[in-house]
């Protein structure tokens, strides 16, 4: 008994080596038989290894110092404080319990034992994989967080980035994880497809005239469902988020869960030809082919307010992102702009002359509109002062499709082919665009939307949905503050966010051309807030004037010449406008022989020399 116990306790106090004299010798595996090593067990860092790696780590975390610290103080926890407290190299008794403390100085007395030497193998190894995660974890950091978008810039003034084709731009500039994004998804059907991407941009989803819908993982490149209506889909969108969508159909539109199962038909949204939906008041809007404009709350499932537009069929609909304004884009060539909570457009523009709005897009900061008419124009509008600030000819066909980055970028789709340009040509006239991208036999594209987050553009044309890399599109960093925008969110994550959507949401009165109006506070003092009310009034009814009231100069009842008189008082034909310019004539006649009648008497020095005397 006693020599085991020698042998146990000189063994516990021996070295590495002599514990690998002590151990039984095993068979080696060869080379040849394990090429992959995997039959060689991995049993982690010894305390020497650990030291030779905890060096170089610390050789890479010197570049980035303050990164590094940041990571190495969010680790630290309770358990680790109390593992450096308990060596006896770095005591901190601030955070020993009565029962730790006591053990450290019966240690102390003791003097070292094996089990320190246990404790600071144990600390070294755990110190290097610490260090490891934060400098990992700081270089991560680094490439998700940049502070600027990358951009194709050339060389030298002979070079123009249009030339770069996707091919050359897979094989030569991009990584193996950008250059997946890349692709063609050829349908084998003669039905144009449109596709839409939701807030985070992991999820979108393709349509196709034929009935087809399909929603895709962005990420793993994946189908989450497909399925078919059996009849044409115009239209589709996300709601708030990718668990549920929106499709405009044939003849109504209907709500869809991730599973492709319908959840509910909106039988008022009869005939959608295009489909919006407003986040942050829940609210889905849908134009038809008739002119009407209806709200259709997804919260509660009531409708809200349906308005007819008066201006004939509507196929362009697109929000403003900063006050939820609709714009409407009209076959006549006009714009309007809607709100949920008036009757009536709260303003027109006259985009193109004598053409249908085709396409339509509004910039992230909801100053710039761009639109494209069947006069192959398109036409960038000030929304500041609604005035035009500048146009492009576009050549091939008809703008059919127009879409804006989060970075300004903006993209054309016509005929077969597709157009970006730079973020300057929204301000000011630019002569060559960004990049060029042709599809030979898949025209007319259908819709171009950019990928948020991502430098991905997505193109949906006749014979299916192509993918392109477009440089300096998407927003470097990921906004998770923002509902429903992080691509990387569990099912906990995203049932906190739609709690937090319901209970911020926004009335649809909210909703108005001024985004400053939500959030502000009125005046409290009443008599205050009374002359302002007063003043605003007098200012808008400064240049009106007061109706004369007709008297009645008659007993009983009026005769129908009267009232025929009163009812066609403000008509106005050829005949009044005649009369009344030959009124103005006379008032102007009787005041010019008015003003020679009483002449004012001749000064003296005009006068004759006979008749000075009488002055």
């Amino acid at each position: 008994m006693g020599g085991s116990k020698s042998r146990s306790k000189g063994r516990a106090a021996s070295s590495d080596a002599e514990q690998e004299e002590d151990r039984p010798l095993m068979k080696k595996p060869k080379i040849d038989s394990d090429p992959n090593g995997s039959l060689q067990v991995a049993r982690g860092l010894s305390s020497k290894e650990a030291k030779e790696k905890r060096h170089d780590l610390q050789q890479r975390a010197q570049k980035q110092q303050e990164t590094v610290e940041k990571f190495l103080n969010a680790g630290k926890t309770k358990e680790r404080r109390a593992h450096l407290a308990l060596d006896d190299r770095n005591p901190n008794l601030e955070a020993l319990n009565d029962k730790q403390k006591l053990a450290l100085q019966r240690r102390r007395k003791r003097g070292p034992t094996n089990n320190n030497k246990v404790l600071r193998h144990q600390l070294e190894r755990h110190e290097t994989k610490r260090l490891e995660a934060a400098v990992k974890a700081a270089e991560a950091a680094d490439i998700l967080q940049t502070d600027q978008a990358g951009l194709l810039e050339p060389e030298n003034d002979m070079e123009r980035t249009t030339s770069l084709t996707q091919t050359e731009l897979k094989r030569n500039y991009l990584d193996d994880d950008t250059a997946r994004h890349i692709y063609n998804l050829d349908m084998h059907q003669s039905a144009p497809y449109g596709l839409e991407y939701d807030r985070s941009g992991r999820y979108n989803i393709m349509y196709g005239a034929a009935g087809h819908l399909a929603m895709m993982d962005c990420h793993q490149q994946s189908l989450v469902t497909e399925f078919y209506v059996q009849e044409r889909v115009r239209d589709a969108c996300f709601l708030h988020n990718f668990t549920l969508f929106a499709a405009a159909q044939k003849n109504h539109a209907f709500i869809y869960d991730q599973t492709g199962a319908e959840v509910h038909r909106l039988s008022d949204h009869s005939d959608p030809m295009a489909l919006q939906f407003l986040p942050y008041h829940w609210l889905l809007a849908s134009v038809g082919r008739a002119g009407w404009l209806k709200y259709q709350d997804t919260s509660t499932g009531a409708l809200v307010s349906q308005h007819r537009t008066q201006l004939g069929a509507c196929r362009v609909l697109r929000q403003n992102p900063t006050n939820a304004i609709l714009h409407a884009g009209h076959s006549n060539g006009t714009v309007t702009l809607w709100s949920p909570a008036q009757g009536k457009y709260l303003a027109k523009l006259l985009c193109h002359k004598g053409a249908a709005v085709h396409s339509l897009a509004v910039d992230p900061t909801g100053n710039i509109m761009v639109t494209g008419g069947a006069d192959r124009r398109i036409r960038i509008w000030d929304l500041r002062m609604y005035k035009e600030t500048n146009s492009y000819f576009v050549r091939g066909g008809v703008p059919t499709s127009i879409d804006i980055s989060q970075r300004g970028l903006l993209v054309v789709g016509h005929a077969g082919q597709t157009t970006i340009w730079n973020a300057d040509a929204l301000h000011r006239k630019t002569q060559d665009p960004y990049m060029h991208h042709g599809m030979p036999r898949c025209g007319p594209v259908e819709t171009v939307r950019f990928r948020p987050f991502e430098d991905v553009l997505g193109i949906g044309h006749s014979r299916g949905v192509s993918s392109i890399v477009v440089p300096g599109a998407g927003e470097p960093s990921v906004d998770t503050s923002e509902y429903n925008t992080n691509p990387y969110q569990d099912a906990k994550q995203r049932k906190e966010a739609e709690v937090r959507a319901l209970l911020d949401k926004l009335q649809p009165e909210m909703i108005a051309l001024d985004p400053d109006q939500v959030g502000g506070i009125e005046e409290s003092d009443p008599h205050k807030r009374l002359e302002r009310l007063q003043d605003l009034q007098e200012e808008a009814n400064h240049n009106k004037k007061a109706p004369k009231k007709e008297k009645s100069k008659k007993r009983g009842r009026s005769k129908i010449q009267t009232k025929l008189r009163r009812k066609h008082k403000n008509v106005l034909d050829q005949n009044t406008l005649k009369l009344r310019e030959a009124r103005e004539k006379e008032k102007v006649a009787k005041a010019a022989e008015t003003k020679r009648e009483i002449a004012p008497e001749a000064p003296k020095e005009q006068a004759p020399s006979a008749l000075k005397r009488f002055f």
